[in-house]
C-alpha cells in the first residue's frame, strides 16, 4: 500500500526508512458503532530494528488512525533515541568522575581521619606489645 505524502514527510524528518515498518490492520474496539465492527480501522505498526510498537484505534476512520499510529512511532523512536543518547553520555560522565584525581584539601581530609584512627589502635595496644 502506497503511503501519503504526509506520513513520507513524517519519516524522512525522523530520518526513518518506510521499508523497516510492518503495517497491519485489526477491527478496533469501542465507540464507534457498526463502523468499528465491519471496518477494519485499528492500525498498528511495527519498526522492524528496534522492535517498537504501537496502536492506534481512536478514530472511527481508518486513514486518521493511520497517521496518528505513524506519528506515534515517530514518537516513540525519537524517545527511545533519545534516552540511548543520554545514557550514553551519563556512563561517560560516571567514568570520568571515577577517573578524576581527588583535590588535594579533600587528600589531605583523608589521610587525617586515616592518622586519627591509627592513633586511636596504637593507643588500643597492650603495653606488653611495645618492645
Amino acid at each position: 500500500m502506497a503511503l501519503p505524502e504526509t506520513i513520507l514527510l513524517l519519516l524522512a524528518s525522523a530520518a526513518i526508512r518506510p521499508e523497516d515498518i510492518r503495517e497491519s490492520f485489526a477491527r478496533s474496539s469501542g465507540p464507534g458503532g457498526q463502523n468499528v465492527n465491519k471496518v477494519s480501522t485499528g492500525v498498528r505498526l511495527l519498526h522492524l530494528p528496534t522492535q517498537t510498537s504501537v496502536h492506534a484505534q481512536d478514530a472511527r476512520s481508518q486513514s486518521v488512525n493511520r497517521m496518528a499510529a505513524y506519528r506515534r512511532l515517530v514518537s516513540a523512536i525519537a524517545k527511545k533515541v533519545q534516552l540511548a543518547k543520554n545514557e550514553k553520555k551519563a556512563a561517560r560522565e560516571k567514568e570520568r568522575r571515577q577517573n578524576r584525581k581527588r583535590p588535594h584539601g579533600l587528600k589531605r581530609k583523608i589521610l587525617d581521619g586515616k592518622k586519627k584512627r591509627g592513633n586511636l589502635k596504637v593507643m588500643r595496644r597492650k603495653p606488653s606489645d611495645e618492645i
